[in-house]
């Protein structure tokens, strides 16, 4: 029997559920069984809407960022339900013109670039050589943090389960991995083909992405394969990490920053 929500009776939920714990999201969507709107049917197509697509700049670095709305969504290897708080996260990996500016204010260039200055030819390219302590300290500085494990991977596979952020179809071609023989990295808006359900690129390949998820002392996770690995390292749900000093020219990272705390930021530098 299908049955239908009144608009009323929805918002109520949501702001229910927005103001509970992890432990009553999981209780809810037990006792509601309500993992059809997250599994996909058995003919393989989609139980839900894809989600509409809400970006945002973020005045501290000016990066376009995309709305990945709370909810539950399918984790891991076991497609494991989980359920995650609204955040944005960069449509784009840290390029290396973003890093110019984090350059400017900090001073510490990474050692690829020539006299401390990033070569024209690579301005929209992932920046790289870069640790883990680096990458956090840029968050920190733009007013973010790094994604979650859970928080890179649910952007990319988005609710349902798929293998990669285009869907369920084993595809090398949408990104930069080391199928493609380019043997570097590419600008990161190239795999327009690639993107994920949010409309986040670079999910699959091109840089190793530094996670907030620590996974021994001094190790945390790594997302997303690189041009360096095999398409089969690339798969979002599959787990990597490294050790905090590790810097090579495969590693990158992108930014998050949970919605409340990205939409009070913007309130009070619209406050006259």
């Amino acid at each position: 029997m299908d049955i239908t929500i009144r608009a009323v009776n929805q918002a109520a939920l949501d702001t229910s559920l927005r103001a509970s714990g992890p432990d009553v999201h999981d209780r809810f969507v037990r006792l509601a069984d309500s993992f059809e709107t997250v599994l996909p049917r058995q003919d393989g197509s989609a139980a839900y809407d894809p989600p509409a697509q809400c970006h945002e700049r973020h005045p501290h670095d000016g990066k376009q960022m995309a709305l990945v709305d709370a909810g539950v969504y399918l984790s891991g290897p076991e497609n494991k339900p989980l359920w995650l708080p609204a955040f944005y996260i960069d449509i784009f990996p840290v390029t290396n013109s973003d890093y110019a500016r984090f350059v400017a204010a900090t001073g510490k260039p990474p050692e690829h670039w020539p006299k401390g200055k990033c070569p024209d030819t690579l301005f929209d390219h992932p920046v790289t050589f870069v640790t883990w302590h680096d990458a956090a300290s840029y968050a920190s500085w733009a007013g973010k943090e790094l994604p979650t494990a859970q928080q890179w991977e649910k952007s990319a596979r988005g609710v349902r389960g798929d293998l990669y952020p285009w869907g369920n179809q084993t595809t090398p071609a949408k990104c930069n991995s080391r199928e493609s023989g380019i043997g570097s990295t590419t600008p990161v808006s190239r795999y327009h083909s690639g993107v994920s359900p949010y409309g986040v690129y670079d999910l699959c390949g091109n840089t190793w992405e530094w996670c907030s998820t620590r996974t021994a002392p001094n190790r945390y996770e790594l997302k997303a394969g690189a041009f360096t690995s095999p398409f089969t390292r690339a798969t979002p749900s599959s787990f990597n990490d490294a050790a905090t000093t590790m810097l090579d020219d495969d590693t990158g990272f992108r930014c998050c920053v949970l919605e409340s705390s990205l939409h009070d930021i913007l309130k009070s530098r619209n406050r006259p």
